[in-house]
């Protein structure tokens, strides 16, 4: 048994280096410094997640410091005080101070004190991660690919919803990071739990095909009015697709294509649909930034030529020629597009031009099939007009100076370095975000200039970024030893 490692102690300490090495890495002359940002503090609003023997998930309290049994999010009872009281243990999904029951059956404290009922559960992860492949094994950053994939593992419900955070404004189902989980899942040969996050998109999937920003996890609807969401689309289809690819056996492959067929037709007949005959590009849409939208932006055109793209490649695998050609036109002239649009700017936000934003990594592999044109040097450039104190990024050179860095935005540019080669620069990304993880090992949303976590813990976007990042790293390090 191990105990999570508690990394408060290193927060400050690598606060200058964890910043200073992929931007050597990665900025070129001219890129702009951030301005010096205000002191804003978030709290770190659980520590992280756990999960019992009949299924339920616990939302830890921030400063837990969880110890786990080996190999999966079950609670070590040896670590917890023989005498837990009833009242530290919230079976109703009530106050943040205390362990939480948020999915599943109601618990008991002595429950969880059980030695017998923790290692039934525990041996059960242990098998379904025996089952697929570790993110990073053999490397340095073997426990932080073991921590995301169980992290994800413990946040996906029985009926796929994949929810983005333990807190309740968070316990949602957004299509992208579903989307994104899933292609973890394949990557790590989990592709049976990859199709069955899959299906629930395609069961809250709206009649036209479109979904909206994020969905209630029993599918029910959605829990406000927030509206339509395109880049939902893209992603995925790219999603399903990085799932269909990593099936070999030709019988398998054709039964997932055949699961997977109404969600990849009715995005893709709405994508198709929403393309403007004259310009080739969407309408206006909220991306990740979740603002309501004024113009184009970056982050909703690249994400639905990734699912173009991945369409084409679906639909010719199956052999349905017709349909593949439609996509692979819509993908051109689209593609064609957003390098006329956004590419003589450096790839900005805007189509009108700006600030840059994390989607530059969008118009890279492994969301595209090949880099856009000028892409490559459009991500150089944005890294230091993103920079934050702590060492990360913040989702784009426009958001507010409040010196927060985002880990999806920096687990993007982990991503993209990965899969372009620079694996100098996506190891030191991945450092400084296995450095600020919580005490329990969670990936927070949020990382304050201090160095401290914040907000929620785990997000189950930067998870999955994290653990896709390690499969691209395994990737490339098999490439250069199949090298002559």
């Amino acid at each position: 048994m191990r105990s999570v490692r508690f990394a408060t102690t290193r927060w400050r300490l690598a606060v200058l280096g964890a910043a200073i090495a992929p931007v050597v890495v990665l900025v070129t002359v001219g890129a702009t410094p951030v301005p010096l940002p205000t002191d804003v503090h978030v709290d770190l609003y659980q520590d992280g997640v756990a999960t019992a023997e009949d299924g339920s998930l616990l939302r830890l309290p921030d400063g837990m410091a969880a110890t786990y049994l080996d190999g999966s999010r079950v609670l070590d009872p040896a670590a917890l005080s023989p005498a837990l009281p009833a009242g530290s243990l919230d079976p109703a999904d009530g106050e943040v101070d205390r362990l939480t029951v948020i999915a599943g059956s109601p618990l008991t404290a002595d429950r969880l004190l059980d030695a017998e009922a923790a290692e039934r559960a525990a041996s059960v992860s242990r098998a379904w991660l025996a089952e697929g492949d570790l993110p990073g094994k053999g490397t340095r950053f073997a426990a932080l690919g073991e921590d995301a994939l169980l992290d994800l593992h413990a946040m996906t419900l029985e009926n796929g919803a994949s929810l983005a955070a333990p807190s309740p404004r968070w316990r949602f189902v957004w299509p992208r990071d579903a989307s994104f989980t899933a292609a973890a899942y394949a990557r790590t040969g989990h592709v049976d739990d990859a199709l069955r996050v899959l299906d629930f998109l395609r069961s809250v999937q709206e009649a036209d095909g479109s979904f909206q920003a994020r969905y209630l996890p029993d599918a029910s609807g959605v829990p406000d009015d927030r509206g339509g969401q395109s880049d939902g689309n893209g992603w995925a289809l790219w999603s399903a697709w990085t799932v269909l690819d990593e099936l070999e056996a030709p019988q398998d492959r054709a039964a997932a294509r055949e699961r997977l067929a109404p969600l990849v037709d009715a995005s893709t007949s709405y994508v198709l649909g929403i393309l403007d005959e004259d310009t080739a590009l969407p309408p206006p849409s909220s991306d990740y930034w979740e603002v309501h939208p004024t113009e184009l932006t970056l982050g909703t055109a690249a994400p639905l030529l990734a699912g173009l793209e991945a369409a084409r490649s679906i639909y010719a695998d199956g052999e349905q020629w017709a349909s593949a050609a439609d996509a692979a036109r819509a993908a051109a002239r689209l593609r064609t597009a957003i390098e006329e649009r956004f590419g003589p700017q450096g790839y900005p936000r805007h189509a009108s031009g700006g600030p840059q934003d994390a989607a530059t990594t969008f118009a890279l592999p492994p969301f595209q099939p090949t880099a856009l044109e000028g892409a490559d040097e459009a991500w150089r450039s944005s890294v230091m007009s993103m920079l934050r104190p702590a060492g990360g990024v913040a989702p784009g050179a426009g958001w507010r100076t409040d010196g927060i860095s985002w880990t999806p935005q920096t687990a993007l540019f982990a991503l993209a370095g990965a899969s372009t080669g620079e694996v100098e620069a996506a190891e030191s990304w991945l450092d400084w975000l296995d450095t600020h993880r919580t005490a329990s090992g969670a990936i927070p949303e949020k990382v304050l200039a201090d160095g401290s976590p914040a907000a929620v813990a785990p997000l189950t976007w930067s998870s999955a970024l994290v653990v896709l990042t390690l499969v691209e790293l395994e990737d490339q390090r098999a490439a250069d030893a199949a090298l002559p």
